[in-house]
């Protein structure tokens, strides 16, 4: 019974760390959405003095 309990256990923690690992990348994607679009919308600053 208590070797049940264990494998019961061990399976949803493994499936929990999966969705985790999954949810993971997808957040990390999701970043650097964010990221790429806030670079596209500043503008671009002049590298030096203007003339």
């Amino acid at each position: 019974m208590f070797t049940m309990i264990l494998t019961w256990v061990g399976a949803v923690l493994g499936l929990a760390l999966l969705i985790a690992m999954a949810a993971g990348t997808f957040v990390v994607d999701f970043d650097d959405r964010l990221q790429e679009r806030r670079s596209k919308a500043k503008p671009a600053e002049p590298a030096g003095p203007l003339p």
